[in-house]
């Protein structure tokens, strides 16, 4: 107990010393992971959000890690660092994973498989619904969800990722790009008619016009080089320069009032093949014009531009033949038009202003002329009455699409749960004293090994208690524990057996790797192998070193998180039952050892070493009863418990060491019998009865 107390008190030391959260990487450190030709611009704020270069050094998006600014604890109790590359779209260019202490992909699938996760992202948009895991019920037709695969036996830590992205990068949208859309784009409604006629769209603010005269973009270009080099303007200063008519025709109404019946059917006919693009039509009457003698069709025009919320909105050529509407000016029909297409899921709101912009251009010198450009804008926003938003369909929360994956097995599990409380509660000495005993015990742990163990993947693990742990010292979110709802159920009812029974419910009777190591014994047995009996004080000494197991853990997880992920490998857990024995050999030898090791010394590892078993001992000191009935005589004169009971749980004064009592319930079967109790023996012979037994 000396030791324990050391350790403990050392323990204690390190949870009061200050741990500090990873400070964000710096330049050397995430250049690596940006390709070329685009690289790493300025540090734009203290949480690790820098600029994204193109390869003309202009601005294309951003960089970031999600841990500064989402630190989600993984299952190690360490957030999962993801750097994200973002366009100025709001679109994923790349997603790739720095560092993390998932000890799943660690030392049991490998890192390939959560490499392979991450590069879905790429060409989704922030406003895509992302989530993971395969669509529930009716399937995915229709919907406005896009899924990701997971990862098989990983899925909490890839759904503990995905949420840590998500939040990371909308705190970046918000911030840094705020003319980013992060909802479903509005999008025209075609069955919403209205009589309109031009006059009503301008009066209504749904045509956008800007006129700029000579003398204007004359006093645009003064004192430059290209001050005198447009002759036109100086002659005639009054003349109109721009004529330029904006307006959005997406809306079927709109459109039928500005264009021909045969324009509009080919613009309902391109609409129908290109859903996602709105349509914009652009006319201008004077001397300017819309495109230079270099412009090919169908690509983005050279002279026009727009933006919106300072974020640039790429237009292209629809490619479509135009006439007007008859009613239109006379003038608009003499003017150069073309209708300009934008793709509305790169973040395009038609509802919300933006601004198109057109480049006046000037020339200077005869050979190899120097180009002059100013800027000339216009605003348009189309009213709402015209569009329809799609319902924003909120994905459900990450805990409740991995509790609706797991229903059936989470009913399997639950039913077994339930029956084996009842059972071990309700009619334990009637199980203890039933003569297929044995087989039936095998039968319910040949359950847990392969469906709760092999197929659930429920085996309960040390690295859930130090995430715990770590998450509660930092004042984090313990919503991890949610996206593995199979697991939290079995821990819910070891929390439940701390109360009833002590360690032994889980111990005894849920370990799967327990399970195992109870198989190797009967097979030892069977073989007539030699038994290896500790003695008494060793015995004693040994069952110390869980604790102290544990105890170093616990240190790692305040000093070297790092690498708590190798040191949880003292537990062979994932090797036998996650991975079913597919690993390194080493790890593999080191499962295999301890089965082995079991043959000969019955549950070594549960018994000395497991630190999960030191856990559960300190969970015990919940219970509220001394469930195993004894006597007086036990103890003193009777040994015969304390001799047959493999776990060394019983002592010699016949009391029952909880801590340390696996449930097995062979001292139950002896108490119980009149042909192995040795006082009911005796007292069968002298012809008496004893005293009713005692918990």
């Amino acid at each position: 107990m000396r030791v324990l107390k050391v350790c403990l008190g050392f323990v204690l030391l390190v949870v009061h010393a200050a741990a500090s959260l990873a400070a964000p990487l710096d330049r050397d450190a995430l250049a690596p992971f940006i390709v070329p030709p685009m690289s790493l611009g300025e540090r734009l704020n203290d949480e690790g959000v820098w600029q994204l270069l193109n390869s003309g050094g202009a601005e294309a998006g951003f960089v970031f890690e999600t841990e500064p600014m989402a630190p989600l604890p993984g299952f190690s109790g360490a957030a999962i660092n993801m750097l994200v590359v973002l366009d100025l779209d709001g679109r994923f260019l790349d997603v790739k994973l720095i560092s993390h202490n998932e000890p799943i992909f660690v030392s049991g699938l490998g890192e390939a498989p959560f490499h392979k996760f991450f590069e879905q992202y790429r060409g989704h948009s922030i406003s895509d619904n992302l989530v993971v895991g395969t669509p529930y019920g009716s399937g995915s037709d229709g919907s406005s969800l896009v899924y990701l695969d997971g990862v098989t036996k990983a899925t909490a830590s890839v759904r503990i990722a995905h949420e840590s992205i998500l939040a990371a990068t909308l705190k970046v949208a918000r911030e840094k790009m705020s003319g980013v859309a992060t909802g479903p784009p509005a999008f025209p409604d075609m069955d919403y008619r209205e009589d309109l006629s031009w006059a009503d769209l301008v009066e209504q603010g749904l045509v956008a016009h800007r006129a700029v005269t000579n003398a204007e973009i004359d006093a645009e270009f003064a004192g430059t080089l290209w001050e005198f080099d447009d002759p036109e303007a100086q002659a005639d200063p009054d003349g109109t320069y721009l004529d330029l008519w904006v307006v959005d025709i997406g809306p079927p109404a709109i459109a039928q009032a500005v264009l021909s019946p045969s324009t509009f059917a080919e613009l309902q006919d391109f609409m129908a093949i290109a859903t996602t693009d709105e349509p914009v039509l652009v006319i201008e009457t004077a001397r300017h014009g819309l495109v230079t003698d270099d412009f090919v069709r169908n690509t983005s025009p050279d002279l026009i531009s727009a933006e919106q919320g300072g974020f640039p909105i790429a237009l292209r050529d629809a490619d479509i033949f135009i006439q007007l509407h008859p009613d239109l000016p006379d003038t608009l029909h003499y003017g150069s038009a073309m209708i300009l297409r934008t793709d509305r899921r790169l973040g395009f709101d038609p509802t919300a202003e933006w601004s198109l912009n057109v480049a006046a251009l000037r020339e200077h010198g005869m050979f190899q002329p120097q180009i002059g450009s100013v800027t000339i804008g216009t605003t348009l926003a189309t009213d709402p009455r015209f569009f329809m938003r799609p319902e924003l369909v909120a994905p459900r929360p990450a805990w409740l699409d991995a509790l609706l994956n797991r229903l059936t097995d989470l009913a399997i599990l639950g039913a077994f749960l339930i029956g084996l409380i009842a059972l071990l509660g309700l009619r334990l000495n009637r199980l203890a004293g039933h003569k297929h005993f044995t087989p039936i015990r095998l039968l319910v742990l040949a359950f847990v090994t392969g469906f709760i163990g092999w197929w659930g993947q429920g085996q309960l693990s040390i690295a859930t208690p130090l995430a715990v742990i770590r998450t509660a010292f930092e004042g984090g979110s313990f919503a991890f524990l949610l996206y593995d709802p199979f697991s939290l159920l079995l821990w819910a009812v070891t929390i439940v057996g701390f109360v009833l029974w002590g360690r032994g419910l889980f111990c005894g009777w849920l370990c799967p790797f327990g399970a195992l190591q109870e198989f190797t014994h009967h097979i030892g047995r069977f073989l007539r192998l030699p038994q290896i009996e500790p003695s008494a004080a060793w015995d004693n000494r040994l069952k110390l070193l869980k604790y102290v197991v544990l105890a170093a853990l616990v240190i790692l997880v305040f000093t070297a998180p790092a690498r708590l992920d190798k040191a949880i490998e003292v537990e062979p857990f994932k090797t036998a039952i996650t991975t079913f024995f597919i690993r390194e050999w080493y790890y593999l030898a080191y499962a295999v050892g301890l089965l082995l090791l079991s043959m000969v010394l019955f549950k070594g590892f549960c018994r000395y070493v497991c630190p999960l078993g030191a856990v559960m001992a300190i969970g015990g000191l919940l219970r509220g009863r001394d469930w195993i009935a004894r006597r007086a005589e036990c103890g003193s004169p009777c040994q015969l418990c304390n001799v047959k009971c493999s776990y060394g749980a019983i002592k010699k004064t016949g009391e029952i060491q909880y801590s340390e009592c696996f449930q097995c319930l062979d001292c139950v079967t002896i108490h119980d019998s009149a042909k192995q109790c040795v006082p009911l023996i005796l007292a069968s012979k002298n012809g008496r009865t004893l005293q009713k037994a005692v918990a």
